[in-house]
């Protein structure tokens, strides 16, 4: 998902520098509900081993089920696009820098891609020739991943509708989404990819939108299970019965989609947690406390899920915390 007031024409090219590191620290929410108790999805082995869950900003999670990682959207290099300060430049180079990724993947066996833009899938390409992880994602992720010299026998093409079971306790439900839209309904690049393309990616426009998925993770047949989103939209057709213990939503930057946060925690039966995600500066390195995007209403959201589902307790991640299944903060990084 891209913040809705920068998504609109390109202007000239700008040198990539730091950008200012200054916001509140995020907060945990009150903790009126109790610890979901088993998964209400399925799947699985019980014998999963134990659950955390680290917030990698953005969209991004690493999800570690006994000694397994499961990454999704795993976005850490987070280099300046003029997003932020209201020069974005669509022509700004696509960068990696593996010493800030490796610090935080750990050795993933899967990663989950929901949609190709550059903030979700720019880092993926060093992750999966590195480490050999497995990525699922969509035909256009496959095929950009392809031309930017990832092995295309690691790449699990999906469309939505999917249940895989990649053994060891990790079951994942792909689940066909849709990208969050700015106040004129668009959105930055979209479009999608049939074959590679005819040049490797250079810049943050070379990589479309593609299609936009979302993802139930199970660990084990007790759970828990978390719907990942990268993006503030959805098919509520497609998420209804998915019932799951957390669901990690993201935030949106505008009310053109309509009634989301209601329509959304309807549909998925209220959960037990919901995370918000997606309302971070991702252009600030990721170490300290999280920078707001001035566009995101965090507090706004927070009334809207307390006012939708009274029951859901709600957590907003640091990334400096590691969770346990049920997100309860269980140490410092």
């Amino acid at each position: 998902m891209l913040r809705g007031a920068a998504l609109g024409a390109a202007s000239p090219l700008i040198p990539a520098v730091a950008a200012p590191a200054a916001a509140a620290p995020a907060t945990t929410a009150p903790d009126p509900a109790p610890t979901p108790g088993p998964a209400r999805g399925g799947g699985g082995d019980r014998a999963a081993g134990p659950v955390s869950w680290r917030w990698l900003g953005t969209a991004g999670w690493r999800i570690d089920v006994g000694d397994r990682t499961v990454l999704f959207d795993p976005y850490l290099t987070r280099f300046r696009t003029g997003l932020f300060d209201g020069a974005f430049d669509p022509g700004t180079r696509l960068r990696t820098r593996p010493e800030v990724v490796d610090a935080h993947v750990g050795r993933p066996e899967l990663v989950l891609v929901s949609h190709s833009h550059w903030d979700h899938l720019g880092d993926v390409p060093h992750i999966a020739r590195t480490t050999g992880a497995r990525v699922v994602g969509t035909e256009t992720t496959y095929h950009l991943l392809v031309s930017l010299g990832v092995d295309a026998g690691q790449i699990s093409v999906v469309k939505g509708g999917e249940v895989l079971d990649f053994g060891g306790g990790v079951t994942v439900e792909v689940v066909p989404s849709l990208h969050s839209r700015n106040k004129k309904c668009a959105y930055f690049a979209p479009g999608t990819l049939n074959a590679p393309p005819a040049r490797a990616p250079r810049t943050i426009s070379d990589l479309p939108e593609g299609d936009t998925l979302a993802f139930r993770v199970t660990a084990g047949e007790g759970g828990p299970s978390a719907f990942l989103m990268g993006a503030s939209d959805f098919s509520e057709r497609a998420v209804r019965g998915l019932r799951p213990d957390l669901a990690m939503v993201a935030v949106p930057a505008g009310t053109t989609t309509h009634r989301y946060v209601p329509r959304l925690l309807r549909a998925l039966d209220g959960p037990g947690v919901v995370v918000p995600v997606h309302w971070d500066n991702f252009e600030v390195p990721l170490g300290g406390a999280p920078v707001r995007d001035p566009s995101m209403d965090l507090e706004a959201f927070l009334a809207q899920v307390a006012e939708a589902s009274p029951a859901t307790r709600v957590v907003v991640p640091d990334p400096r915390t590691v969770y346990d299944a049920a997100m309860r903060p269980g140490g410092r990084r």
